[in-house]
């Protein structure tokens, strides 16, 4: 098959053209970002911009010098262009994100339906370009992965609005993937997909005092509609209306005769000790226990959930002197986020490859995230910081929120309950909820 551009560009359309030419700039401009500002060498950005630039002159050359046989082309024109659009909006500006857990209650619902902006802490170029649009990990219905790694990019995030702030929510790939060295591990930017609230940033010492949370030695106002563990002794069972009217769902019996374990809000708290029948309301602090699920360094220093640290987050370019306890510490951070595989601890000394060393210096910022639903999350006292190339943007507001049919608290499996969250949709819709704000 002869190839003559200047004749089969004639064949283009007028908008088939004008797309192809913005297409081209903003692939060129992407290859000379990826050149100049990340590590990537020449090769793959190369890889990249022939890629991309070949892949949409034959489809159109298909389309437009092939037409006669394809049906339907105007329409593939639109869909075509509607998914690269979707795409780049998706990866550079917002993206729709749905909260699986109840870690972040009452802040955020199971259920809840947000938009992520990429936009404000900078848009992260994507690490595995090459992908199923609108997939994230695995292929729907066929299965396998929905991506490849043929070609991969190093870490590399434009400019922002702002840098991420004390408290801000945050949706970020979850870390504990490599931690877990999964045989089926995905690349950074295609881990799960998990939202926080970033409590310690670059450079913050952190501590838990009895659940309370100090930065830098000052205490940090709690969530407005975080919640923790309380005992709730009862002399009379409250209703299903009760529960209703004090916004209170999280509800589980005990093993004490009127004893409920219930997560609580400090209005829940306020209004519970305005509530006939309320006995007496216990805060829950974990002690320690060996057996708890929590990272060795943990069980070492004898900390727990409720009390924690303290503890240093890194900053880039700051560095620790290495002893047993940072090891413990800082070795996934050193060893698998800033890829030195072979950094390990021998006889009391350290080294990376062969080189002994007595300090470590950080090349990458990290974050200390945690749930609101403070006894109900797994987060970074768990799994440790989150890397600065794990961030995806931050939450910006809900869009749609959905009472989730399999809710299993004694608050949904109560009949009335069963009656309210029904498989009806429509009578699950949280529509105070849509439209409001995250904070």
């Amino acid at each position: 098959m002869k190839i003559n551009f200047k004749e089969d560009w004639k064949l283009l359309s007028k908008r088939a053209a004008i797309f192809y030419v913005i297409f081209t700039i903003v692939n060129i401009l992407t290859f000379i970002l990826l050149l100049t500002q990340t590590d990537a060498g020449f090769v793959s950005p190369l890889i990249y911009l022939v890629f991309w630039q070949v892949a949409i002159w034959v489809y159109y050359m298909f389309r437009y010098k092939y037409r006669k046989n394809v049906a339907g082309g105007e329409w593939i024109d639109a869909g075509m262009f509607a998914i690269i659009a979707a795409t780049l909006i998706r990866t550079f500006f917002i993206e729709a994100y749905q909260i699986p857990t109840s870690s972040m209650e009452k802040s955020m619902l199971r259920g809840d339906f947000l938009f992520v902006s990429k936009m404000n802490y900078g848009a992260r170029v994507p690490m595995t370009p090459i992908s199923f649009p609108f997939v994230h990990q695995e292929m729907p219905v066929i299965g396998g992965k929905a991506y490849s790694e043929a070609l991969k990019l190093p870490f590399y995030r434009l400019p922002g609005f702002q840098k991420i702030k004390n408290n801000d929510i945050v949706v970020f790939n979850y870390p504990y993937e490599l931690i877990t060295q999964n045989s089926f591990a995905h690349p950074t930017d295609k881990k799960t997909n998990y939202i926080k609230r970033c409590i310690g940033i670059p450079g913050d010492t952190l501590k838990i005092v009895n659940g309370k949370v100090y930065i830098n030695g000052k205490a940090t106002a709690v969530a407005v509609h975080g919640q923790s563990s309380y005992v709730v002794q009862l002399s009379n069972t409250l209703s299903f209306k009760d529960y209703e009217k004090l916004n209170i769902s999280e509800i589980d019996q005990t093993n004490g005769e009127g004893s409920y374990l219930m997560q609580l809000t400090k209005q829940n708290i306020i209004d519970l000790k305005n509530t006939p029948g309320v006995v007496s309301i216990q805060p829950v602090v974990d002690d320690y226990n060996a057996t708890v699920n929590l990272p060795e360094y943990c069980k070492t220093n004898k900390w727990t959930v409720d009390n924690f640290g303290a503890l240093y987050i890194p900053q880039k370019g700051s560095s620790i002197k290495l002893d047993s306890n940072t090891y413990a510490i800082y070795e996934t951070a050193i060893r698998l986020y800033e890829d030195n595989l072979d950094f390990r601890m021998v006889d009391g000394l350290f080294y990376i490859g062969t080189k002994q060393i007595t300090e470590y210096t950080f090349k990458m910022n990290y974050y200390f995230m945690m749930g609101d639903n403070r006894h109900h999350s797994a987060d970074s006292r768990f799994w440790g910081f989150v890397p600065e190339d794990h961030v995806v943007g931050k939450a910006l507001f809900i869009w749609m929120s959905i009472e989730p049919e399999d809710n299993n608290t004694l608050f949904h499996r109560s009949p009335e309950g069963m009656k309210r969250y029904s498989k009806n949709i429509f009578s699950r819709i949280r529509w105070s909820r849509i439209f409001n704000s995250i904070h």
